[in-house]
């Protein structure tokens, strides 16, 4: 219960960074690689199913399409399954919406185009799930004990703690340069207060495979619609030169 009250409180968060405060830092960039990295995009599927579907659901995705990365029915069903899901089933949340609806006051939402979501007006979907996701720290004077630098005053833990370890956050008070009357809270960097599972190295390469995978499954087709438009910019580029010689020749005796 603990862990499905936590992964709840993910989701939300998650969610609400969409229409989140101003981020007291600059937004790192996505590794754009992991893209087409095919072992990433499995390692992003896993840790989706294991830390975010217990209470997000992605009821435009079904299982069987993780195919498109390279996994097998066997694979998806042994690995990536609930008891009494199927292969062919859409991705739902474990938690009971009504539940849900009860303890927080709203269903956690679906997160199927959340990184093409956080992309609309021109921003980087992409690269703010990984700046998000990686800058927690402990925070006591918030209800959660966490805050986040990319989400300010987040209402949601971190619940991949385990793997992160706890992380406290250092400020300095400096001037405004606007209002030399006043100082600003400036962030100068994180103290690990606890170490995690997996070493800070580890932990940036498995959040950029979980947000690979947030990105892939906005649009699984996309990279199939690249390699499309590349084919069909080729052919009319030879068209054209066709048509262009075609043309000369047709009026070539005309006077």
């Amino acid at each position: 219960m603990k862990k499905l009250y936590l992964s709840l409180l993910l989701s939300l968060g998650l969610a609400a960074g969409a229409v989140a405060a101003e981020s007291v830092v600059p937004l790192d960039k996505f590794p754009s690689e992991k893209l087409s990295d095919v072992a990433a995009l499995q390692n992003g599927a896993k840790l989706f199913v294991n830390y975010c579907l217990n209470c997000h659901s992605a009821s435009y995705m079904r299982y069987n399409r993780l195919r498109d990365i390279g996994l097998s029915d066997d694979q998806i069903r042994d690995n990536l399954l609930f008891a009494a899901e199927k292969v062919g089933d859409v991705m739902k949340a474990a938690i009971d919406p009504r539940q849900a609806k009860e303890w927080f006051g709203v269903n956690p939402p679906d997160l199927t185009v959340i990184a093409r979501s956080r992309a609309s007006g021109g921003g980087s979907g992409p690269d703010y799930l990984y700046t998000y996701l990686r800058t927690y720290y402990r925070d006591e004077t918030k209800p959660s004990g966490w805050n986040n630098l990319a989400f300010p005053s987040v209402g949601m833990p971190n619940v991949l703690w385990e793997l992160q370890g706890h992380r406290g956050a250092k400020f300095a008070e400096e001037k405004d340069p606007h209002d030399p009357t006043k100082t600003v809270h400036k962030f100068v960097g994180f103290e690990q207060l606890s170490p995690g599972t997996m070493t800070a190295q580890q932990f940036d390469e498995s959040v950029a495979d979980l947000v690979a995978y947030l990105q892939w499954m906005g649009e699984p087709v996309r990279a199939e619609r690249i390699r499309l438009g590349v084919w069909v910019l080729i052919f009319l580029g030879v068209f054209t030169v066709f048509t262009w010689r075609l043309n000369a020749a047709y009026w070539k005796d005309v006077k």
